[in-house]
């Protein structure tokens, strides 16, 4: 197997440092700039040289490195380019998010309204102890400013209904609109949760003008299982390609070059369909392939003519069979936790795969030394999507859908194996690697 630097570990270690999309740009930005990259700026003038590079838009953040000036636009309008490898994946997962009036009273305690954001597995948040993380915006003398926030402690809770009260005793399907709100003081305590929180980032209450807080399970990711086999953790969908992918790049970056420009594209708002300013149905990712081939001294028709010598690896997390539900799972398509990463194909293109691109990632695997999974869903149920079919149609790049597995999927705590890990992040080395066209 190609030599790696990801393990079950420091995903986890990734994961608990990154409640928010926001901190998970946070924290890919700290390893990034320990690695000699260094951040630019949409707003500024970029660097002629290449190099490595990065660029935050909100929770979303791409990074890049270029060998030599010449790799993306040819030399002397060279017939041919290179192009960009690129792995793409979101920063952002399901959870419960703080409304706009959130705090009331009710029955002697405190309440704070919350809103699902993308599919959340509503159950899995009752009975948790949730902290908060996000953005805040505030004013400054000079205008206006944010600043991210951490409260990683148990401050919410969010009680399930009691047995006694269901009325067939076998729980409840909760509202998003009643039943996921938290308790989170009693009645003698503070009753506005913005100044709370506000104070704890440092900022005057009055100053708060507008945030972006979530609900996050403060409990830490664990190594469990009697062999020590298996993670268990928040947020796997999908910090899982997040974490493999950055440490594919950055172990591709000590590999010998195939002249391609490597990129990590991480997006957030995937959950909720893409479709925002920074999301991968956004200009984010053709903006900055551009910038960087125009900074290299390319023009516009060198930026398309690299494009369309480009390749994109979607990256999100994948269906492992539930031994406990097979019946949902297409037959002859069993997908095994610990049994490498798994091409994903569907007909209808909820995955960007075909092909050409399932034989782009089965050389990956193949150089990597790790085994190939291919996952189909079943025709009856309706399938999930990524920033693959999304990606594809925005930037016109050959595009695979790709993942590692996982079970519980979309729910507040979930499970994959351990050596999936290195495993994943190996095959994405191996694609960055690749002198396959």
């Amino acid at each position: 197997m190609i030599s790696t630097s990801a393990s079950a570990a420091g995903l986890g270690e990734f994961i608990d440092a990154s409640p928010s999309p926001f901190h998970v740009c946070a924290t890919t930005a700290d390893v990034l700039d320990a690695a000699g990259y260094t951040r630019l700026y949409e707003e500024r003038n970029w660097p002629s040289a290449a190099g490595r590079h990065y660029v935050i838009r909100g929770g979303s953040i791409i990074a890049w490195a270029s060998e030599a000036t010449g790799d993306l636009v040819g030399s002397g309008g060279a017939d041919t380019v290179a192009g960009f490898r690129i792995v793409g994946g979101h920063t952002d997962s399901p959870n419960l998010r703080l409304k706009q009036h959130p705090d009331r009273n009710d029955a002697g305690v405190g309440v704070v309204a919350l809103e699902p954001y993308g599919g959340a597995w509503l159950n899995s948040w009752l009975d948790r102890d949730l902290g908060l993380s996000g953005r805040l915006a505030y004013r400054t003398e000079d205008g206006v400013a944010h600043r991210l926030v951490l409260v990683d402690e148990p401050v919410l809770r969010v009680p399930q209904l009691a047995i006694h009260l269901s009325e067939d005793r076998k729980g409840v399907s909760p509202d998003p609109q009643g039943d996921v709100n938290a308790i989170w003081h009693t009645a003698d305590a503070e009753p506005d949760i913005l100044a709370w929180v506000a104070r704890r980032a440092g900022i005057e209450p009055g100053d708060l003008l507008g945030w972006d807080l979530m609900a996050h399970d403060v409990t830490p990711s664990r190594i469990i299982g009697a062999e020590q086999d298996l993670l268990s953790a928040p947020r796997l969908d999908n910090q899982g390609t997040c974490y493999a992918g950055l440490r594919a790049l950055l172990d591709a970056d000590a590999g010998v070059s195939a002249g391609f420009t490597r990129m990590l594209a991480l997006f957030d708002h995937e959950e909720v369909g893409s479709g925002s300013e920074r999301g991968a149905a956004s200009d984010f990712l053709a903006t900055i392939c551009e910038r960087i081939v125009l900074a290299e001294g390319g023009s516009r028709a060198d930026y398309l003519q690299s494009m369309a010598a480009s390749f994109c690896v979607s990256g999100d997390m994948a269906h492992a069979t539930h031994p406990n539900y097979p019946d949902r799972h297409e037959p002859n398509h069993r997908i095994a936790i610990n049994g490498g990463p798994v091409l994903k194909v569907n007909q209808n293109l909820r995955y960007a795969s075909d092909s050409l691109g399932e034989a782009v990632f089965a050389v990956a695997c193949a150089d990597a030394g790790v085994p190939l999974q291919r996952y189909t869903h079943r025709a009856d149920l309706p399938c999930g999507s990524t920033i693959g079919p999304i990606t594809a149609t925005r930037t016109g790049l050959r595009t695979v859908d790709v993942g590692a597995p996982q079970l519980a999927m979309h729910s507040s705590r979930e499970l994959m194996g351990t050596h999936d890990v290195p495993m994943y992040s190996a095959a994405l080395q191996a694609f960055y690697l690749s002198t396959t066209p």
